[in-house]
């Protein structure tokens, strides 16, 4: 996203380096790895410290939000919310998993991608056009990130946003009300489904595990 703000600490270094570790030990072309989390739990800098310590062992990784691909334009997307139900719509479903595929598969190809990227100042929806032929690995981060099929890696970050208030709050990206407070609730219930599914686990302490 742009204008997205990034709260690197030596927790998501040592973190990153952990999994940077085991990606060496299992590594294949045109790798793809995914992080899931709750809002605030540091997918995004743990995907961009990954991504850039990928670059002393010669490989161009390219971190892709997905939470770039919600289906419901940003304007809109708390009254649609409010309109059809929190419990029923907030999930999985509310993403573009078509053109997420279709991205994927653009990388994987290594073919030029285009994809939507949100600017989070003026909430408009970009188009990013990336060219994959030179990328070595995908490095996929979002709620619901390690749904995407043929992953090579699925991480999941254990801390829930009852622990994540203040990154919350200092990322800015939405007020913190009642009606925040249900979406995060939801959003909960549904990332901690994915658990299951792991490879790798980073702990409440930013520990990682084989899971």
């Amino acid at each position: 996203m742009l204008g997205d703000i990034l709260l690197i600490a030596d927790k998501h270094r040592e973190a990153g380096e952990a999994i940077i570790e085991m990606i060496l030990k299992n590594r294949k072309p045109k790798m793809m790895i995914a992080i899931s989390g709750e809002s605030g739990s540091g997918k995004t800098e743990l995907a961009h410290v990954i991504a850039k310590g990928m670059r002393k062992h010669g490989i161009f990784a390219k971190p892709l939000h997905i939470d770039n691909y919600y289906r419901i334009h940003p304007h809109i997307r708390t009254e649609w919310r409010k309109e059809h139900g929190i419990d029923k719509v907030v999930g999985p479903g509310e993403y573009d998993w078509e053109t997420i595929n279709r991205n994927v598969r653009e990388f994987k190809e290594g073919t030029t991608s285009t994809g939507p990227c949100v600017d989070l100042v003026t909430e408009q929806i970009d188009q990013l056009t990336t060219d994959y032929k030179d990328i070595d690995m995908l490095i996929i981060d979002g709620l619901y990130a390690i749904k995407v099929d043929d992953l090579d890696m699925r991480v999941f970050i254990e801390l829930t946003y009852h622990e994540t208030k203040k990154a919350q709050a200092v990322r800015g990206k939405e007020p913190q009300n009642e009606y925040r407070m249900q979406v995060l609730e939801k959003e909960h219930q549904e990332v901690l489904a994915l658990k299951p599914t792991a490879d790798v686990l980073v702990g409440m302490d930013y520990k990682v595990r084989e899971a």
